[in-house]
């Protein structure tokens, strides 16, 4: 009998019982619920960080709308994937701003362009968004210039209102990029987050609020400043496996709640059979960290190889709908990623299949 996008019920069953490394029974009374975090909003459908990307988030089930946060000149906050607005904007189509095209050195590399820092709030406001992956998200390139950027104020009223609107909690994750960089300009984007957190009443560690950063001492500064949650992410690259160790852990736990690991630290991409989960969601909730994979896109060129269609090219769609199951599977406490409407129901059928093994489970002892 056929599940949803193609997974048997025996799919299904073989991805929970291979990834569940924890006994099903004993998630019987602990309410686990994984959260869905939609980075930059329903992004596969709507250009990122946009209203009608997060409003559609929203709608599709989504439980956190992730965005990066970037100064302005004056130090606001805005929603951008970076602060080179060359790719998501307009900013190329207008003369007045032909002169702020500039060089700069960010994270040891050389990048040409314009960028958030170099105008004030008012001036990006005229900007209009873009798709900045077109060979990526070809569907997504008829939205382009409808749309204005929008302040971190703006995306935690949308939050809010999608409170109201669906009667569920709606939290946002801001995530610090580049902040070494943004500090050496003066621009002290942790601190301008916590004000501006501070202000709207997210203060505390139970507000729906986890802050991103892949930088150890940007979140130890920010827990200096704010009460609310942190998650140390840990991305691609030759260091990364380093900070998933017992010992690594338990220092970040010393600074933030939760770990967001790519999604390769928690299931073997290299594995000959998926899935081949490893023990990093184990080992970090051991050390009483919350864990959130990040971030399963749809594209071949984001999965695992043996979820990737053959003979396509990396912009197709793979099979991102096993990833979701494996991940949920895999016991985390939320996934990240650009394709919430999948994702709410890949949470479903594993939360029914985990339900109905803890039936099987309990039904000798109760005959």
């Amino acid at each position: 009998m056929a599940d949803w996008r193609g997974l048997t019920r025996r799919d299904l069953a073989r991805l929970v019982a291979a990834t569940a490394l924890a006994p099903a029974a004993a998630l019987a009374d602990t309410g686990f619920a994984p959260v869905i975090i939609a980075e930059g909003g329903a992004a596969e459908e709507r250009i990122e960080d946009t209203n009608s990307a997060l409003q559609l988030a929203i709608q599709q089930g989504a439980d956190f709308l992730q965005i990066n946060v970037v100064p302005t000149k004056e130090g606001a906050l805005v929603a951008r994937r970076d602060n080179d607005l060359t790719k998501s904007t307009d900013v190329g189509a207008h003369p007045e701003f032909a002169a702020r095209k500039t060089t700069k050195t960010i994270g040891g590399a050389d990048v040409t362009g314009w960028f958030a820092e170099d105008f004030t709030l008012a001036e990006l406001k005229t900007l209009l968004c873009r798709e900045a992956e077109p060979d990526l998200r070809p569907g997504n390139v008829k939205y382009d210039d409808k749309e204005p950027m929008l302040t971190l104020g703006e995306v935690l009223q949308i939050a809010r209102d999608g409170c109201v609107r669906t009667g569920r909690v709606i939290g946002v994750c801001p995530r610090l990029i580049e902040p070494a960089y943004f500090e050496s300009l003066d621009l002290h984007v942790g601190e301008r987050l916590a004000e501006e957190l501070n202000s709207q009443g997210y203060f505390a560690p139970a507000a729906a609020i986890w802050v991103q950063s892949a930088d150890p001492d940007a979140l130890k500064a920010f827990g200096r400043v704010s009460r609310v949650r942190r998650m140390q992410m840990i991305e691609p690259g030759p260091g990364a496996a380093a900070m998933t160790t017992a010992e690594a852990l338990a220092e970040i736990r010393g600074y933030a709640e939760g770990l967001g690991p790519q999604q390769d630290l928690l299931l073997d991409p290299d594995a000959a059979v998926f899935p081949a989960p490893t023990t990093l969601a184990m080992d970090a909730h051991n050390a009483g960290l919350k864990v959130f994979s990040h971030t399963a896109r749809g594209q071949n060129a984001y999965l695992p190889p043996t979820l990737r269609r053959r003979g396509r090219s990396p912009a197709d769609r793979g099979d991102v709908d096993k990833l979701l199951v494996a991940l949920f599977a895999d016991q985390v406490d939320g996934v990240a990623t650009d394709l919430p409407n999948l994702a709410v129901r890949a949470r479903r059928s594993v939360m029914d299949a985990m339900r109905q093994r803890r039936q099987e489970a309990q039904r000798p002892a109760d005959g």
